[in-house]
């Protein structure tokens, strides 16, 4: 009886391996002829040795040491917590911001309150006002105009007058005034925090002053031996008079 049971468990084990490999499966050792030729000794190693293989595996997988997210742990035996706090007087990498000015545009000033200053945080070079005047002429003229007298195209087309950077109250302001509604934002003016980093904001600053006295520039303040050419002039040049003509006082 005993042999008519191995026998039909082999023909069977066969047959299950040709089925698989017929419909492209790899066949499972277990059911592999060879696997069920072994004698009963070596078929009790490999059956302890892969027994002991999986216990083996799943136990460390399991009890490997780590914490996981929201639950105590027994390793910090003062509080138990599993999620540290930051230590005390540590700052991320990236966000030390020891010079609160270039970071903010304000100070602190004597009566407590915050103030802004008429000056900017590092020298002012061709290079930052040629970058102000790129991040300027993205972000700034579709409200502010070429030239920042508040006439851009969207206000144009319906949206709230934005600021005349050449009427005595923006001229009055002092520069870091610019820089702080640019990282803050004022009544219909969004922030521009996430499309300008701090140095861009205060070279945008710093290409303003340079619109401002552009448009209110005297013969004389021109160092001698440059020839300036006015914005009707470059116009006509370039083949379209009419362009500067909104922007002409």
């Amino acid at each position: 009886m005993r042999k008519q049971l191995s026998a039909l468990s082999f023909q069977h084990s066969a047959f299950r391996s040709r089925r698989a490999a017929a419909v492209g499966f790899a066949p499972c050792p277990i059911l592999s002829p060879s696997f069920w030729r072994m004698d009963g000794k070596s078929l009790a190693v490999a059956c302890m040795s892969a027994m002991l293989l999986i216990a083996g595996c799943r136990q460390d997988m399991q009890d490997q040491p780590k914490i996981r997210s929201q639950r105590g742990s027994e390793f910090f035996t003062a509080d138990h917590r599993g999620a540290r706090p930051q230590a005390v007087n540590t700052v991320a990498r990236g966000q030390l911001h020891e010079n609160s000015y270039f970071y903010t545009g304000v100070v602190q000033a004597a009566n407590g309150y915050r103030e802004e200053k008429d000056e900017m945080p590092f020298p002012v070079t061709m290079d930052v006002l040629k970058r102000g005047q790129e991040r300027f002429n993205i972000y700034c003229t579709p409200c502010h105009s070429r030239v920042g007298n508040g006439l851009g195209e969207i206000v144009q087309r319906g949206y709230k007058p934005a600021a005349n950077y050449h009427d005595q109250v923006r001229l009055s302001q002092p520069i870091s005034h610019y820089f702080y509604v640019m990282t803050n934002g004022y009544n219909a003016m969004p922030d521009y925090s996430a499309q300008l980093a701090p140095e861009d904001r205060w070279a945008v600053a710093a290409y303003i002053r340079a619109l401002q006295l552009s448009q209110a520039a005297r013969p004389e303040d021109v160092p001698k031996g440059v020839q300036v050419k006015s914005l009707k002039e470059i116009a006509a040049q370039s083949g379209d008079p009419q362009f500067a003509q909104p922007w002409m006082h």
